[in-house]
C-alpha cells in the first residue's frame, strides 16, 4: 500500500508499489509499440502475466495466485467480445489481463476493465474527431449494435468499424491509472 499526500488530502492506495510499478512499467511499454508498430507484443504480455502470477503467489501464497489469476480473467474476459467483433487485437486483450493479474483481485480487474474501455472511446472520440470521421464512426457503430445484441450472429457483412485505429493500449494505461487513483 502506498499514500500519496495532495493538498487538503491524502490518495490511498491499496495496491502495493511494487505491483502498481511494474504493471505501469509494462503497460508503457506495450503503448510504445502499439504507437510504433500498432501491436503489442506477446512476448512482453506472456512475460508481463506470468511474472504478475509469480510474484503473487510467491509473496501471498495460495489465495494471492488465485486472486491474481481471477483478476486476469475478469479483466480479459471483459475485452474479449472487443476481439471477438475485430474492434481490437488479441494483444490488447491479452495485456488487459497481464494487468488484471497485476492488479491481483477481480474488483480491481474489473475497475481497470471499465475504466479502459471509457478511455478507449475518449480516445477513439479524440481520433475520429482529429481525423474528421465522426460522422462515418457514429454510422458504423450504430450498424454494429444490432450485431453485438443479437449475440454476433446476422449473416449480413456489418462493418466492424471505421478504419480509424486508436491505440488501445494507451486506453489500458488510463484504465490502470484510473483504478490505482480511483479504486481504494
Amino acid at each position: 500500500m502506498f499514500r500519496v499526500s495532495q493538498p487538503g488530502s491524502t490518495l490511498t492506495v491499496n495496491t502495493p508499489l511494487w505491483t502498481a510499478v511494474a504493471m505501469i512499467l509494462v503497460t508503457a511499454i506495450a503503448v510504445r509499440e502499439d504507437l510504433r508498430t500498432h501491436r503489442i507484443p506477446n512476448w512482453l504480455v506472456g512475460t508481463a502475466l506470468s511474472l504478475a502470477l509469480l510474484v503473487h503467489g510467491i509473496l501471498g501464497g495460495w489465495p494471492a495466485l488465485l486472486a491474481a489469476l481471477a483478476g486476469a480473467v475478469v479483466a480479459g474476459l471483459i475485452l474479449l467480445p472487443g476481439w471477438l467483433l475485430k474492434l481490437m487485437g488479441a494483444g490488447d486483450v491479452k495485456l488487459m489481463a497481464a494487468v488484471g493479474a497485476w492488479l491481483g483481485t477481480p474488483r480491481l480487474a474489473l475497475f481497470a476493465a471499465l475504466f479502459s474501455l471509457i478511455a478507449g472511446g475518449v480516445i477513439s472520440l479524440a481520433v475520429a474527431i482529429r481525423r474528421r470521421a465522426v460522422r462515418r464512426t457514429l454510422r458504423d457503430a450504430a450498424l454494429l449494435a444490432p450485431r453485438i445484441v443479437s449475440g454476433l450472429g446476422g449473416g449480413a457483412d456489418v462493418p466492424v468499424g471505421s478504419g480509424i485505429r486508436a491505440p488501445k493500449a494507451l486506453a489500458i494505461l488510463a484504465g490502470a491509472l484510473l483504478t490505482l487513483w480511483w479504486c481504494p
